[in-house]
């Protein structure tokens, strides 16, 4: 397969998917999502991989979230199109048979942190930065972080960071439960590939079943990212989500009502 956006590779039983974005942050766009959701795919059907590995390219960023410069043109009409892709390649995520580690090499923001909420474990770098920023740009993180982030971190921490958009560090995300373990930069490829190697050394039915049942609860969500999708793609074009772009873009402070 030829990826523009992604960088695909598997050896030795690990699948890793690079988003191969760095000059953005490794945002992601359209053609991003849809990368991802084939190489996932391929992931899945090939019986040989017992492990996937999702990760940015560089070293300072994971995922920054949704391109801004893409998003802040959309339409409700085209938006609902690039939510449904995104909805697609959570719903394949979650999905897959093989557990998803997230290597978190740098900054893990807005729908970043959702992709990371999407990985079945996370291994982060000491530098590495989290959090949402939704409200910041006018956007709302209804693609996983209203949903799954309360699950992981709690509610009233779940409201903090996303009411507050602040940033947090590995290690506090860590204290959190928000990610699960947290190395220096030059272990962070060890520290990967040793829990690759231990989950390797298991049984793969068992770990499939695992996962299943591990989803069930969260599953029963399903109905609220569609909720989400379609509440989100509404607010595309509207006033204070193409100013809170538009200022995201130009380095500015957003003016939140029409002067």
């Amino acid at each position: 397969m030829n990826f523009e956006d992604i960088i695909y590779e598997k050896k030795d039983g690990v699948a890793t998917i690079t988003i191969n974005r760095p000059q953005a942050l490794n945002a992601f766009r359209s053609k991003t999502l849809e990368e991802m959701t084939a190489a996932f795919e391929d992931a899945e059907e090939d019986e040989d991989v017992r492990v996937v590995v999702l990760t940015g390219a560089g070293d300072r960023a994971f995922c920054s979230g949704g391109d801004v410069s893409e998003m802040g043109k959309l339409t409700p009409a085209i938006g609902r199109k690039f939510l449904g892709k995104c909805l697609k390649l959570s719903t394949t995520m979650r999905n897959i048979s093989k557990p998803i580690i997230a290597r978190i090499n740098g900054y893990c923001l807005g729908g970043g942190n959702e992709l990371n909420m999407f990985c079945d474990l996370a291994i982060a770098s000491e530098k590495a930065t989290l959090g949402q920023v939704g409200p910041r740009v006018g956007s709302v993180p209804v693609w996983g972080g209203t949903q799954m982030l309360p699950r992981v971190v709690g509610e009233k921490r779940a409201r903090e960071i996303i009411f507050l958009c602040r940033r947090y560090t590995a290690k506090e995300a860590e204290a959190m439960g928000w990610v699960n373990k947290v190395v220096p930069p030059e272990e962070l490829d060890a520290e990967v590939a040793k829990w690759c190697e231990e989950i390797k050394a298991l049984s793969p039915q068992s770990i499939k079943l695992s996962k299943i049942a591990l989803n069930f609860g969260s599953d029963l969500l399903y109905p609220s990212f569609v909720h989400g999708r379609d509440m989100l793609a509404l607010i595309y074009g509207s006033y204070e989500l193409s100013e809170g772009m538009d200022a995201f873009l130009k380095k500015r402070k957003p003016v939140w009502k029409p002067e």
